[in-house]
């Protein structure tokens, strides 16, 4: 099957009229922005890792008050083992930035009640990062009308993935902005593929569609990953700088002209490995001495608290940024959708 005919396809199952979605950036994602990926043919989505079910429920219904029937994507995010944490260190670490806790919070909301509003939320496609669902779940999920896309970023989760019953598979280069979906927290150094070589390499060894997802920042990525294998591409950074996003404006400015080698992977956001801005604070935590950051959830809910509280040098938020992010820009979300699928229509044979 060619490029186009594969990206067809995809967009014939699942009811768009170019192969671009939205990547579910927590915290990114307010419903105006899927609304405008929505009207330039794409499919919009929502990161609710820290959404209640009431809150899952209210983006579901404000997208559809702007964007009728159109579909949609809700990612939720596979719990992580319970972990120990050592968190007066953290904690003695960060007040040597200056600052303030705030009082720890409760516990954030489950994972099995968010699983349910999101099925009740009936989206066109329920994803995941961080892991697989369970066989129970795949068929609550394909029992609710919805396809399951699993993030992967290697071959072998790929394969699991699909072995699972995922319906897609979300694979993710090294390049792509925000957390990276490994299945094993502590594998995430060692599975740092770049796209045009993990997207062929996964392509020709899974009968689902795959959806390449890192540093699609122009109409010629969206093209290269097509014909390397891919059905859709999944943009998120290229997104960030469009009103409708209403990301911080500092973030924002940050992003604005950024090399690929102003970004890099950290952990001291949230405990999980992740690419982004490489901020005074994400230094902090490489120079000698500094201690590891804590396992996640525990380094997210630290620096939630700082923030709560006088941050001091804590960034008031996570300054995701994929290696394409220099090529954002600050026009409409449905201009730089409809950009990319027209600079890559006359690419694709």
């Amino acid at each position: 099957m060619s490029a186009r005919s594969r990206a067809e396809s995809f967009c014939t199952r699942h009811g768009l009229r170019v192969p671009v979605l939205e990547a579910p950036m927590a915290g990114a994602c307010p419903p105006e922005l899927a609304a405008a990926v929505a009207a330039a043919g794409g499919m919009g989505a929502a990161g609710v890792v820290n959404d209640t079910p009431e809150a899952i429920a209210d983006w579901a219904a404000r997208f559809r008050a702007l964007a009728g029937t159109a579909p949609f994507q809700l990612n939720l995010w596979i719990p992580d083992p319970p972990a120990d944490d050592d968190v007066g260190l953290q904690t003695a670490y960060l007040d040597t930035l200056g600052g303030t806790p705030a009082p720890a919070g409760g516990p954030g909301p489950s994972f099995s009640d968010q699983l349910v509003a999101v099925l009740a939320a009936r989206p066109a496609v329920v994803s995941t990062i961080m892991g697989l669902f369970t066989a129970e779940q795949v068929a609550a999920v394909h029992g609710a009308g919805c396809a399951w896309f699993a993030t992967v970023t290697t071959r072998a989760e790929a394969l699991a993935a699909e072995r699972a019953g995922a319906d897609a598979v979300v694979v993710q280069g090294m390049e792509a902005g925000g957390h990276r979906g490994t299945t094993v927290p502590a594998d995430a150094e060692a599975v740092s593929v770049g796209l045009l070589a993990l997207v062929p390499w996964v392509a020709d060894a899974v009968g689902v569609p795959v959806v390449a997802a890192g540093a699609i920042g122009d109409g010629r990525a969206l093209a290269a990953a097509l014909t390397l294998g891919a059905s859709a591409v999944q943009v998120g950074t290229a997104l960030l700088r469009s009103p409708e996003a209403g990301i911080d404006d500092g973030w924002s400015a940050r992003l604005d002209g950024l090399d690929p080698t102003g970004t890099t992977t950290t952990r001291a956001y949230t405990g999980r490995l992740a690419r982004g801005i490489a901020t005074d604070y994400v230094r902090a935590w490489t120079v000698p001495g500094a201690p590891a950051p804590a396992p996640y959830p525990h380094q997210r809910r630290l620096v939630a608290r700082y923030r709560a509280g006088e941050p001091g040098a804590v960034d008031r938020v996570n300054h995701w940024a994929g290696q394409a992010a220099g090529r954002a820009t600050t026009d409409p979300a449905a201009e730089v959708v409809a950009r990319l699928w027209r600079e890559a229509d006359p690419l694709l044979p």
